[in-house]
């Protein structure tokens, strides 16, 4: 019986905490997950004429927090599409460590479920750009991207 109870309350904190990351969403057509294929590929159509899609990877593991690869080059009309692998991550470019940068991207969501994903795409000025994961950049979950025309 404890198990059973024990199973239900994990279900409802789960299905809860999906529920909240929903609605917190600012831009949920970015988003996609592993159950909603069709966005992502109606996404991907999309983007095939202005670039390539560059995906980047976000852990949390025996090896820590991170993205692999951290460091990118893209060109403007690419996109990055951050994956989320493991543990809650996002994808923030800091005013304060791009200085003299100007349009800079909010920062992502934070990504929860396994396999959901953030598409960033390149719309940045040439240059060498900081970003990272603010619950870990502490951690050292950082990268740098460099737009090239």
């Amino acid at each position: 019986m404890n198990r059973q109870i024990r199973r239900r309350g994990i279900a409802a904190c789960a299905f809860g905490a999906a529920l909240f990351a929903g609605a917190c969403s600012k831009e949920p057509a970015t988003v996609t997950t592993a159950e909603n294929p069709a966005r992502k590929e109606s996404s991907e159509r999309e983007h095939e004429e202005t670039g390539r899609i560059i995906v980047v990877e976000a852990y949390s593991d025996a090896n820590g927090n991170y993205y692999k690869p951290s460091e990118i080059e893209a060109h403007r009309g690419d996109i990055v599409r951050l994956v989320l692998k493991s543990g809650v991550h996002n994808l923030n470019f800091l005013p304060d460590s791009n200085p003299g940068k100007t349009g800079l991207p909010p920062a992502s969501d934070m990504l929860q479920l396994p396999d959901q994903t953030f598409d960033l795409k390149i719309t940045l000025a040439e240059g060498r750009y900081y970003f990272q994961c603010d619950p870990h950049a502490a951690l050292g979950m950082k990268g740098h991207l460099k737009v090239e025309d």
